[in-house]
C-alpha cells in the first residue's frame, strides 16, 4: 500500500506541478532522453489498440529552417496551410478562458495592452517554436484521415509527452502556430506523404528566469465541468 501511495503521489506531483514552458535554456537535449520519454508516452491507450501516432523529432539546423520559413510567411500574410483543422475564433467562455491567460502571460511578461511591437514579437515566438532545442511534431496515418478517433489518440500521445517530460526534468509546449505552414515542416522534417500533420510540442530544459513560465493557467472546477449520475450523495 505504501508503494502505490508514493506512486499515487508522484504522479500527482507531475500532473499538478506541470507547467507550460515558453522560455528554455540553449542547450541541446540529447536524443536518447527523447527516446525514453516516447517509450513512456507511447503506452498510452488508444482505440482498438490502433496507435495511430508517428513523431518526427527535430533539432538544430532543420528546425531553424522551419522556423525561419513559418515565421517569415505569417509576416507575408500567407494563408495557412495546417493539415489538421483548428477553431478560427473562440466564442463565449471558451474566449473568455483564452483571453485569460493571454493577460497572465502578458502580465508576467509586462506586456502593456497599447505595446504593438511586444505583442508582435510574442505571437512571433509561437511560430518560432518559443525558440526551443528541439520539437516532436505528431502525426498520424492519412489513411485515418476522417476519423475523430485518431487524432484523439494522438491528443492522449501529446499529454503523456509533456507529463513524461515533466518527471525527466524538461518543459513542454503544445503549440500549433509552428506547424501552421505545413510544406515548410514537411520539407524540413522530412515528413513521410502518407502522415498527416497533426500538432508540434516544442520541448526542452526550461529557463526559469523566463516570466511566462511561472504562469499556472486556472482550470475550472470539477464541478462544473462533471455530471456525477446513480451517486447517493
Amino acid at each position: 500500500m505504501e508503494d502505490r501511495t508514493a506512486l499515487a503521489q508522484a504522479y500527482s506531483d507531475v500532473v499538478n506541478g506541470r507547467r507550460s514552458i515558453r522560455g528554455y535554456k540553449p542547450d541541446p537535449v540529447p536524443k536518447s532522453l527523447i527516446v525514453e520519454i516516447l517509450e513512456l508516452a507511447m503506452r498510452s491507450p488508444s482505440s482498438l489498440n490502433t496507435q495511430p501516432w508517428n513523431f518526427y523529432v527535430v533539432t538544430g539546423e532543420p528546425l531553424t529552417r522551419i522556423r525561419a520559413g513559418n515565421t517569415q510567411r505569417n509576416l507575408e500574410r500567407i494563408p495557412h496551410t495546417r493539415e489538421f483543422r483548428s477553431m478560427e475564433n473562440y466564442d463565449g467562455v471558451h474566449r473568455e478562458r483564452q483571453v485569460g491567460v493571454a493577460k497572465q502571460l502578458f502580465g508576467a511578461m509586462g506586456i502593456e495592452r497599447d505595446d504593438k511591437p511586444k505583442r508582435k514579437d510574442w505571437v512571433l515566438r509561437g511560430f518560432r517554436q518559443f525558440d526551443a532545442p528541439a520539437c516532436i511534431v505528431v502525426t498520424y496515418d492519412r489513411v485515418l484521415v476522417g476519423s475523430d478517433i485518431a487524432p484523439f489518440d494522438c491528443g492522449a500521445v501529446a499529454t503523456a509527452i509533456v507529463n513524461a517530460s515533466w518527471s525527466r526534468g524538461l518543459g513542454c509546449v503544445i503549440n500549433s502556430q509552428g506547424i501552421m505552414h505545413s510544406a515548410v515542416v514537411r520539407a524540413e522534417a522530412g515528413i513521410a506523404d502518407d502522415q498527416t500533420i497533426m500538432i508540434c510540442i516544442a520541448i526542452g530544459w526550461p529557463d526559469e528566469s523566463f516570466p511566462a513560465n511561472a504562469v499556472v493557467s486556472t482550470r475550472k472546477a470539477v464541478e462544473e465541468a462533471a455530471t456525477f449520475v446513480g451517486f447517493d450523495d
